[in-house]
């Protein structure tokens, strides 16, 4: 977070509430799985080999779906230059779109299958040399980042990067929270919200995304 100018952290913040508010559809409306946190379904996958093997066929078919929607949404915008980023957002967009018109067709397997690929995607919007800068969906790393850097700062250091982090791990819960009010009053629909808010991002990343960052791929 500390090598990225702060309109781009505060965009982060704003995606890792998008991913809260899908990932709280998800777990809901699956019962106890997930679309972005993929610790979470891998150690579905552990335990339900441990019971019986069809119990880890859907968390690992999430797993491989968030794995190909990074693996989409990188070929599909490298060479897109200082567009990349809001060319991945609106990729996201599409598919949460898509996920909300499939759920209202009755057509959850897709539905679902759309809002993992889109979280898998959601993940190639900050990228330098290569890999990931910001995990917009995992907050993990973030919280022991946020740990380190508070340690830093009791030792007198005057560092001050886990305020960031805090404030990415607060906008995935808060997003979290969202996201299962909106359930509760729309049910798989909410997710039209989440495509609306995937399309205003993708136009605030149009704007906040400095060019040098969202050309380095």
């Amino acid at each position: 977070m500390k090598d990225h100018p702060v309109a781009e952290r505060l965009l982060a913040v704003a995606l890792a509430g998008l991913a809260g508010f899908v990932d709280a559809v998800a777990f809901i409306e699956l019962g106890g799985y997930f679309v972005s946190f993929m610790t979470g379904n891998s150690v579905q996958i552990g335990t339900g080999l441990a019971d019986y093997a069809a119990a880890a066929i859907l968390p690992l078919s999430l797993v491989a779906l968030f794995v190909a929607g990074v693996v989409a949404s990188s070929l599909a915008v490298h060479k897109a230059g200082r567009w990349r980023a809001p060319l991945t957002l609106l990729l996201v967009t599409a598919l949460l779109s898509t996920a909300a018109y499939a759920a209202g067709q009755g057509w959850s397997a897709v539905a679902i299958a759309c809002m993992a690929l889109a979280m898998g995607s959601e993940n190639a919007v900050f990228q330098r040399n290569g890999e990931v800068s910001i995990g917009v969906t995992y907050m993990t790393g973030a919280l022991v980042k946020m740990g380190q850097g508070i340690a830093s700062a009791i030792r007198g250091n005057g560092h001050s990067g886990w305020f960031w982090h805090l404030c990415l791990w607060g906008g995935l819960t808060f997003g979290a929270v969202a996201g299962a009010f909106a359930f509760r009053a729309y049910a798989m629909q909410a997710l039209w919200l989440a495509s609306a808010v995937g399309l205003v991002l993708a136009l605030a990343a149009l704007v906040l995304v400095r060019p040098a960052q969202a050309s380095d791929l």
